[in-house]
């Protein structure tokens, strides 16, 4: 497994273990989070919200079981989201990061990240917040999840801590961020940017790009791979490059995320140990620039 400094600080995987589905699985989490390590996975993505807190839960009892594993692996959590609105009060984080601590049964976060842009947001109760939470060793670093640039930049106004990652999707035929940017002064259906040139304004400020729903083929619509009837093109690309790097084509579609050179963490959100190790792979595998525009072709994209 091949590893990448999260915001330039932070030495971390390149892929992640997403604990969004740790409460539905059919797998224990036992075996879920050992083959993450196993694949030599060590950082962990969770969020408040998951499962209503019941996925961190079950992490805790995980960890609780395995306690010499937390100075090796990272966790990583979100805050922000209520029932019905969203919440970056001062209150609201500081209690959110106290029963997150609760349920995964450690001592302090490795990585808080603010987790859907607050309307109401105050950048000096963030930063209050974020300075109590630090002071207090509850909270090691800091970032923000589905952030646009000129947020990000509104919250550096008053954060003293370095905001070291934006959670963002992405995946191939989810790829907008690199659409756009290839499709500069054309007139056409790609050139319309949506994200505020994410990509080029986290790479100008040492921000690591987390890509969630790496392998979904829209806002949960499903996984791309294997869907030959929505994404034959790519999916044929797929199983050649497959072939060619010899592995299976969802390491191949990892790989994709990770060849780019924004130094990428993927965030897997599976919880089937065999397609665990399969993204895992991906790691591994290192795309030719030839290979890896083949790929986005194949996605349907034109290049101008």
């Amino acid at each position: 497994m091949k590893h990448l400094m999260l915001g330039g600080v932070l030495p971390v995987s390149a892929v992640a273990q997403g604990c969004m589905r740790l409460a539905d699985a059919k797998q224990t989490p036992d075996r879920i989070l050992g083959t993450a390590l196993e694949c030599g996975i060590t950082f962990f993505d969770h969020a408040d919200i998951y499962g209503s807190g019941r996925c961190e839960e079950l992490f805790g009892f995980w960890l609780s079981a395995h306690p010499a594993l937390r100075d090796r692996i990272t966790i990583q959590t979100k805050c922000g989201i209520r029932k019905g609105y969203y919440d970056f009060s001062k209150e609201h984080i500081l209690a959110s990061v106290d029963a997150s601590l609760r349920r995964l049964r450690t001592d302090h976060i490795d990585v808080l990240l603010l987790h859907r842009p607050d309307a109401l947001m105050e950048p000096e109760k963030v930063a209050d917040a974020f300075n109590t939470l630090e002071d207090a060793g509850k909270v090691r670093h800091f970032g923000v999840s589905n952030h646009n640039p000129m947020q990000i930049a509104l919250l550096k106004t008053a954060v003293r801590q370095p905001l070291i990652a934006d959670q963002l999707q992405f995946s191939i035929p989810e790829s907008g961020m690199v659409t756009s940017g290839l499709n500069v002064n054309m007139k056409n259906d790609e050139s319309v940017m949506h994200d505020g040139s994410a990509l080029d304004y986290l790479r100008l400020k040492h921000i690591t790009l987390q890509a969630w729903s790496p392998l979904q083929g829209g806002f949960f619509r499903g996984p791309f791979v294997g869907d030959r009837e929505r994404y034959p093109a790519l999916n044929e690309a797929l199983d050649n490059f497959a072939d060619l790097y010899g592995v299976t084509p969802t390491a191949v579609a990892a790989a994709w995320i990770l060849r780019h050179p924004a130094k990428i963490q993927l965030i897997s959100g599976s919880v089937s140990p065999g397609r665990i190790r399969e993204i895992a792979k991906g790691a591994d595998v290192d795309l030719s620039r030839e290979d890896w525009y083949a790929i986005y072709r194949a996605a349907g994209f034109r290049l101008p």
